[in-house]
């Protein structure tokens, strides 16, 4: 099909986006962009207006600060964080103002769209037809309810990207109701392994908050809270104080923004972080440094930590820890400084003296872990062994160092057991689709075995029809084509699904391949719902309502769309999830059933919330005077941190810091008896070296890299920007305009930076055209020479490389991309244990001139 031509039913790839009844095309670049949905009346908004600061939630990242958005006659101008917040501290990052470029995109889809090709593939215009809402819903009630008929319900699966706390309503509820254990998060693409090692020390399966305001020394490890790390508003607001009253450090193979403002920088080659981690430990034992008042010490108060020999454990009387010696003798006793710079590649007295200052300045210190060292193939225990440092030093639950979130007084929403009909109930009962819980793939969520998702493996549970086909799909704010590693599978999976709904505010490369689009809310200024986060010792809880006047029919994922295909399955005789609806979400305030699907998203975010703003029933934090004030104000915070309240009541197997982790054991021994195996053999089919008791503590493990050195000289760092949106900004001018805030990249641009040192023999200079290749894929992009990148790397920013996102996104909506999507050059490979995608220190690549 050419690039003009158009049949009478389908749409070029060319004017597929423009087919959303908007007339004429905006201009790309500031505020010209955001006239683009105005309605053009007497009425519409000037410069010289007054207009109303009301409270929202930017979730352009997992920060989720509370916002607030200037409205003018309706329409969304500016953008500041809510002064309310003690988290966020009325603080913002430049995801935020990016947030008004995305809600008034020319390139948002702006009504349902329909497939009218039937074949699927990425070569294939998939030739979209604009569609009603009522049409819509009945097609996909239809496609539901003929699993129903055909009692075959486990072939419905739903994909969740990002989500609120509504997400229930859709993800879990809808989902079983109608029959099916097939609801696929995408959490473990985004850091399900960084909560392998708290929760695997001190019982803490979730992201921690740093105490930076009081801490005298921070160590972080792949970690970039400047740029792309929770909190990044408040963390940039604090981090002057930080400066002057810390020493910093940071473990990193890449000049990151948080690394040119440290003291130390440990360029350490990928992969090798463990082997850092473990030295230090090393370090701490042997010079006395651990923090006594929290882990023990020796009973005649000499100290028997010396290098290469081994202690006994009556010798050694623990406070709030379990295990220190079993974990000397098993792994630290011969990690010395000298045995680690031989791995990582940085100089054994560096590696000392970062361990000597982080030791000194126990207990208000914090060992900060981020993806770099555990978003790896064996990437738990590298967890385990830079969180177990905080444990060394006294800083878990401390002041100054590692903290846990506080509690908030949210709800869960209705139980829904009795609506679960006898094909229900049956249907649920299948295997996941992503294969959760079999021998490779453990996916130990808080210690149960198949408790976590492993979302990038669902592809290949659909490609392979195992353990069955996947008939029926809804998906909402995802596009793991783009966002999973090596997800060109995904086109081959969604190839293979014959109906496929896909709910977004921007049609995607996993929209290509849908056969209904819905357009979605942004969450920022047209969404009912929550979400929690913490920081700054403290945790809010964020309003989203709908602020501003659009001249289209946006749905609410999570509650209004579910709403309405309720009414229409009941339509067709199955009214379980309607009644579910309608008798279980009732205003608190006046008792009132939802009638329509506005009431129903505001009601089940009223009941949700229900504890922070009913002076009725307050149990905790922020004093609010119902709902109303609670909408005013748009963010409920916690009571302050309890620091040392965890001490001796961990969640852990023995209650303790565990250094030796019963809580690992137990979950492991009962992931191999579950498939009738030994623990080492669970060690051998997720990948791992350990074996026997070493299996148990936090020890160093040999990087599993994709790619032979010969074919694949280098090694690829990715990371992200402090300009992404996740992966949604592709398509907002000032993305381009501003791309040089992070540091190495370039404006207008998609570089890989590569040293000197390397670029040289292979004949490069800054702006020469390449090709990236790995083991799996080949990417396109632009070279850049600096020496902020380790030699033996290339590092390259994530956020690049869409071929369908929109007009600026790529360079031929639908067909070439603008720059390389790191993902389609980083294996599909996993850190089983936990179930999380491996990015970081995973594949070798080398250079080629394009």
């Amino acid at each position: 099909m050419g690039k003009e031509r158009r049949d009478e039913q389908g749409l070029s790839r060319r004017v597929f986006l423009k087919h959303s009844l908007v007339t004429g095309a905006a201009a790309y670049g500031g505020f010209p962009l955001m006239n683009a949905f105005v309605p053009a009346t007497a009425e519409a908004a000037s410069n010289t207006q007054m207009g109303e600061w009301k409270p929202a939630t930017c979730q352009g990242c997992t920060s989720w600060c509370a916002k607030q958005v200037y409205v003018i006659n309706g329409r969304a101008v500016k953008v500041r964080g809510n002064p309310h917040s003690k988290v966020n501290l009325g603080a913002g990052c430049p995801r935020s103002h990016f947030g008004l470029q995305q809600v008034y995109d020319p390139d948002r889809i702006k009504t349902p769209m329909k497939r009218t090709n039937p074949v699927k593939g990425r070569d294939q215009d998939p030739k979209f037809v604009p569609i009603s809402w009522d049409e819509a819903l009945d097609t996909i009630a239809d496609k539901i309810m003929e699993l129903r008929n055909n009692h075959e319900t486990e072939k419905y699966m739903l994909m969740r990207g990002r989500y609120s706390y509504m997400r229930d309503i859709l993800y879990d509820s809808m989902t079983k109701i109608i029959g099916s254990p097939n609801n696929i998060s995408h959490s473990a693409l985004c850091a399900e392994a960084e909560k392998f090692g708290p929760y695997f020390t001190e019982g803490l399966w979730d992201y921690r908050q740093y105490d930076v305001e009081n801490t005298n020394y921070i160590l972080l490890w792949g970690a970039d809270p400047l740029s792309a790390n929770r909190q990044v508003s408040y963390y940039s607001k604090a981090w002057g104080l930080a400066l002057d009253k810390a020493t910093v450090a940071i473990a990193e193979p890449r000049l990151s923004s948080t690394a040119c403002k440290a003291d130390e920088w440990l360029p350490v080659e990928p992969g090798q972080d463990g082997a850092v981690a473990s030295a230090m430990a090393h370090v701490i034992l042997t010079e006395g440094l651990w923090y006594k008042p929290f882990v023990g010490d020796f009973i005649d108060g000499v100290n028997q930590f010396k290098e290469g020999a081994e202690v006994s454990e009556e010798s050694f009387k623990e406070v709030y820890t379990y295990g220190l010696v079993k974990w000397w003798n098993l792994e630290l006793k011969d990690k010395t400084p000298e045995w680690a710079a031989k791995k990582a590649g940085i100089p054994a007295e560096q590696i000392r003296r970062v361990a000597i200052g982080f030791g000194k300045a126990a207990p208000h210190a914090m060992s900060w872990v981020g993806g770099g060292p555990v978003m790896q193939v064996r990437g738990g225990y590298g967890c385990m062994a830079t969180h177990a440092l905080n444990g060394l030093v006294g800083s878990v639950d401390n002041i100054g160092g590692t903290l846990a979130p506080n509690k908030v007084y949210t709800s869960s929403f209705p139980k829904y057991d009795e609506y679960l009909d006898d094909t229900a109930q049956k249907g649920k009962k299948h295997g996941k689709i992503d294969h959760r819980g079999r021998l490779e793939f453990p996916a130990l969520n808080k210690g149960k075995s198949g408790g976590g998702v492993v979302t990038n493996n669902a592809a290949e549970g659909i490609i392979n029809a195992d353990p069955n086909e996947i008939k029926v799909a809804i998906a909402y704010m995802n596009n793991f084509n783009f966002s999973a590693p090596q997800g060109q599978r995904w086109d081959e999976a969604l190839k293979k699904i014959p109906f496929l709904t896909h709910i977004t505010t921007n049609a995607s490369e996993f929209s290509w391949f849908a056969d209904i689009v819905l357009p979605d809310t942004h969450h920022m200024f047209e969404k009912w719902g929550y979400v929690k986060s913490h920081g700054h010792g403290y945790r809010h809880v964020p309003l989203m309502q709908p602020i501003i006047d659009m001249p289209f029919e946006f749905k609410i994922d999570e509650t209004e769309i579910p709403f309405l295909l309720g009414k229409k399955l009941a339509e067709r005789g199955f009214d379980n999830l309607h009644r579910y609806h309608v008798e279980q979400f009732k205003d608190p305030e006046t008792g009132k059933a939802p009638s329509n699907e506005g009431e129903f998203a505001e009601y089940a975010l009223k009941i949700g919330t229900v504890k922070l703003w009913d002076p009725a029933k307050w149990q905790g934090g922020d004093k609010i005077n119902g709902w109303e004030e609670f909408k005013r104000i748009g963010v409920s915070n916690s009571d302050p941190y309890p620091y040392r309240k965890r001490w001796g009541k961990m969640k852990t197997a023995t209650g303790m810091f565990e250094f030796y982790s019963e809580t690992l054991k137990k979950a492991l021994e009962k992931h191999a008896e579950k498939h009738g195996v030994t623990v080492d053999q669970v060690m051998e089919a997720t990948k791992y070296e350990a074996r026997g008791e070493l299996a148990f503590v936090p020890h160093y493990e040999e990087p599993y890299i994709h790619g032979d050195s010969a074919d694949f000289p280098l090694l690829f760092v990715d990371h992200k920007s402090r300009l992404n949106r996740e992966g949604r900004s592709a398509n907002c001018p000032w993305y381009y305009e501003l791309k040089d805030l992070d540091p190495g990249d370039e404006n207008y641009a998609d570089v890989a930076k590569l040293n000197p040192i390397d670029a040289g023999p292979l004949g490069l200079k800054d702006g020469d055209a390449i090709r990236i290749v790995s083991p799996v894929g080949t990417i396109e992009c632009t070279a850049k020479l600096w020496e902020g990148v380790r030699p033996g790397t290339v590092a390259k920013c994530y956020g690049q490389g869409h071929w369908a996102y929109g007009h600026l996104a790529s360079k031929e909506f639908g067909k070439t991309p603008r720059g390389g999507n790191n993902n389609f050059i980083i294996p599909a490979d996993y850190d089983r244990l936990s179930g999380a995608s491996a990015y970081y220190g995973t594949t070798r690549v080398r250079i080629e001139k394009a």
